[in-house]
Formats: structure tokens, C-alpha cells, sequence
């Protein structure tokens, strides 16, 4: 479908919220009715939030079609990366929406007008949209990671292969210069480049692995410091 028209995008995002709202008011009023004892009435709102449910996805399969997936077996692992990583930048996009604009300025507006109940409820989501984000931009960050190490493993499944043809595996070497020398974890194969550092737990960027704090440790295993060796890459010829 052809989303260039701004309107037809817009309504589709206007009937996605007005679907997403309907499933979750629908759930509440399932919840509210099951108290009072009312069995069939609570069921009657879980099906019809279901159903809303339904509604929301085919909207936003429409707003979002590169997040359709309709058989998963036949796509490639790099493919399958990339709508993850789309997730994930969605999400975080969405949570930091919550917590740097919307929900402070809830507050400020249920605290001018003296509902502090109010107040309390938007700052309490603000931390949780913010907490939220941190967790997205950590799971972005080991999908960054884990494509380093997967490269490395393909790298290793290739020469192995070769090796088998009775092609001579190519030199290897570890850079002698600490700026750009990487370290590889011996227990997952983590990759710490030096040029990108890592920022999501305090390395800046141009931090050789040397200057690293020795209480850091493996963003995908945990393992300590002690447990990275000097990368060793093809020489080129």
C-alpha cells in the first residue's frame, strides 16, 4: 500500500492508537467484571479485546510493512536481525518519547492543576519508560555485538572449510597498536574494538582495552576482563 498520502498515514496511525486503546480498556473492563462475578460479561470483554487486537496489528503491518513477517523460515539471519533491530528502534524511540516529553509534561500539568495523585501516577511511568529504553538500548547494543562475534564465527567456518580443500590458512596477526588492537572474549567471542569503545557501560570511544577499569566486564556473557586475549586478524598481503 501506497503511504506517501500523509493523511491515509495518519489515519492509519490514528485507528492503530484507537484500536490498541479499545483492547487495553476492554481487558480492564474484563478484569472489572470477573470481580464483580460476572463471568460471561468478562468473557464477552476478552474476546472483543482480542479481536481489537487483531484490528491493531493489521494497521500497523500497514504503517510498518517491513515488520511483516509471513514466513520466517525463509528468511536469512541478517534479515531477520534487521526487523529485530527495527523493534528495538521503535521501542526505544517510543519510551524515550514517554519519559523526556510526555509523561514530565503530564505531571507539570496534573500538578497546576492539583491532582497529585495524577502527578504521582505520570512521574512513576516517566521512570518506567526510562528504565524501558535503557533495557531496548541494551538488547540493540548485544544485537551490535553479537553480529561482531557471528562475523568472527562465519570467518572461522569458512577457513575450516578451505582448510578441508587444502587451501593454507591466511596470517594472522593481533594490531600492535593498543588504539586500534581488539580484544576477543575466550568465552563467547565478544569483540571489544578499542575505536568504538563502549558506551553503554562508560568507555568512550578511543579506549584501548589496556585503560579499560579491570572491573569491566563481557557485555554478552559476563565474563571479567582477564578473560579477553589479543584478536588476532588476516594480515593483508
Amino acid at each position: 500500500m501506497d503511504l506517501s498520502n500523509s493523511n491515509t498515514a495518519k489515519n492509519l496511525a490514528e485507528a492503530f492508537g484507537g484500536e490498541s486503546m479499545a483492547n487495553r480498556k476492554y481487558l480492564f473492563f474484563a478484569e472489572v467484571t470477573k470481580r464483580l462475578g460476572m463471568e460471561d460479561l468478562s468473557k464477552l470483554f476478552k474476546d472483543t479485546a482480542n479481536q481489537e487486537t487483531l484490528h491493531a496489528f493489521s494497521h500497523f503491518r500497514l504503517i510498518h510493512p517491513e515488520l511483516a513477517v509471513e514466513d520466517a523460515s525463509s528468511l536469512t539471519e541478517e534479515q531477520k536481525k534487521a526487523i529485530a533491530s527495527k523493534c528495538l528502534e521503535l521501542a526505544i524511540e517510543g519510551e524515550t518519547y514517554e519519559y523526556t516529553t510526555m509523561y514530565p509534561g503530564f505531571a507539570k500539568e496534573a500538578e497546576a492543576d492539583r491532582d497529585s495523585d495524577a502527578a504521582a501516577e505520570f512521574k512513576e511511568q516517566e521512570a518506567e519508560s526510562r528504565e524501558h529504553a535503557s533495557i531496548f538500548r541494551q538488547a540493540a547494543h548485544k544485537f551490535g555485538l553479537l553480529t561482531n562475534v557471528e562475523n568472527h564465527h562465519a570467518n572461522q567456518y569458512t577457513e575450516a572449510l578451505e582448510g578441508l580443500k587444502g587451501v593454507a590458512p591466511k596470517q594472522k596477526a593481533a594490531s600492535s597498536d593498543p588504539a586500534t588492537r581488539k580484544w576477543i572474549c575466550r568465552m563467547c567471542s565478544m569483540i571489544y574494538d578499542p575505536v568504538v569503545g563502549d558506551p553503554d557501560s562508560g568507555i568512550a570511544p578511543g579506549t584501548p582495552f589496556e585503560e579499560i577499569p579491570d572491573d569491566w566486564h563481557c557485555q554478552i556473557c559476563g565474563a571479567p576482563k582477564k578473560a579477553f586475549v589479543p584478536y588476532e586478524e588476516a594480515v593483508a598481503a
